[in-house]
């Protein structure tokens, strides 16, 4: 747990996960009447199943309460002190894990995405210059999340476009393409964050308990990015650049050699590929590090950097406040050599993100 005191961070860190929630009444203000009164007589509704009982309530830390009786990440006060100032956070990229795209009423879902947008903004970004925000969108409708991309894009509090890893169909399918299309004319990274409960979290249906769940995520993650490279995304959108947050990496080398090998025998079924599966990954893909690969021994870790030869594109991850948090000072490798743990925890995301330029 983080010492609120002392910061303890030797390096500069960019922090590419921070889960802010609602407080009570806090989106009244920016929804219309009409989605007001929808709000206090329906609630959010999406499809049913797949919520397990989590690790702990809210999926949170123990500490990570505030005293003001909010909700884990609902006071910004709180995080500043808990968060941001206790490991000396350059940036932080918010990312809202509130289920507007997953509202079985396409419509309210978008007012729900304009309004949690501009709350964002309002009582977070402008309040705390540290952070920025992603821009939630009802994304299985193409047509409203386009709309809101182009309303939020020019305004420079966002840096990406948040989806969740389980939706209703995979995100190389057509009827997503206007997000791309949208995310390229504002240079926005899409952020593909773990969660979503469009579809059962495996291939063979519904399992039993939360730990299959949290432990088997990386399936949907498999299911997009080979959907992305064998839809080709990447000819239609060349310059569309994706962020896998909360998925893990360590699964990345076996699905970039088993793509590469089938499409050497497929390859006529995807004549829209002009270069091996592996060659769009590389190039279009980002991860985040939580939760952190920990095998057995050193050199396993080594040599999954070398699989991946992706050093250029992880980016560091708390997961704040969720019970599962990575601390900067901890969370990576102490082997690791002082050049690739400043990428890691700062380097790479300042250059995806641009934020240099965006202060």
């Amino acid at each position: 747990m983080a010492n609120t005191t002392t910061k303890r961070s030797k390096f500069p860190v960019i922090d590419c996960d921070i889960h802010n929630s609602v407080p009570p009444g806090a989106l009244s203000p920016y929804l219309s009447k009409r989605w007001q009164e929808h709000y206090k007589t329906f609630g959010l509704r999406g499809r049913a199943g797949g919520y397990y009982p989590r690790a702990l309530l809210n999926a949170a830390r123990h500490d990570a309460w505030p005293p003001s009786g909010l909700a884990p990440g609902a006071d910004l006060e709180f995080m500043q002190k808990q968060l941001l100032d206790a490991w000396n956070i350059e940036y932080g990229v918010l990312n809202p894990l509130i289920p507007v795209g997953e509202q079985l009423n396409v419509e309210y879902g978008a007012a729900l995405a304009r309004a949690v947008n501009d709350w964002q903004i309002a009582d977070w970004v402008e309040p705390e210059p540290r952070l920025r925000a992603s821009i939630v969108i009802a994304y299985e409708d193409g047509d409203l999340s386009a709309e809101e991309i182009h309303r939020c894009g020019p305004n420079p509090g966002f840096v990406q476009i948040l989806l969740i890893a389980r939706t209703k169909d995979p995100l190389g399918n057509r009827k997503y393409w206007k997000i791309y299309e949208a995310a390229e004319e504002y240079n926005l990274p899409i952020g593909i964050h773990f969660g979503g409960v469009a579809g059962p979290i495996t291939g063979a249906g519904w399992p039993s308990y939360y730990i299959e769940d949290h432990g088997g995520m990386p399936q949907a993650f498999h299911t997009q990015v080979i959907s992305y490279v064998c839809e080709g995304i990447f000819e239609r959108f060349p310059s569309l650049k994706i962020v896998l947050i909360e998925g893990g990496f360590a699964w990345m080398p076996p699905l970039i050699w088993r793509l590469d090998a089938t499409w050497k025998k497929l390859r006529r079924e995807v004549p829209a590929l002009k270069r091996k599966p592996s060659e769009y990954i590389r190039n279009h893909f980002w991860l985040s590090t939580q939760p952190m690969e920990e095998p057995p021994k050193r050199e396993y870790f080594e040599q999954l950097l070398e699989q991946m030869d992706m050093n250029d594109k992880l980016m560091f991850a708390t997961d704040y406040p969720h019970w599962d948090f990575d601390a900067p000072d901890r969370a990576l490798p102490s082997f690791l050599k002082p050049e690739l743990r400043r990428k890691i925890l700062a380097d790479n995301a300042r250059k995806l993100y641009q934020f240099e330029g965006r202060i």
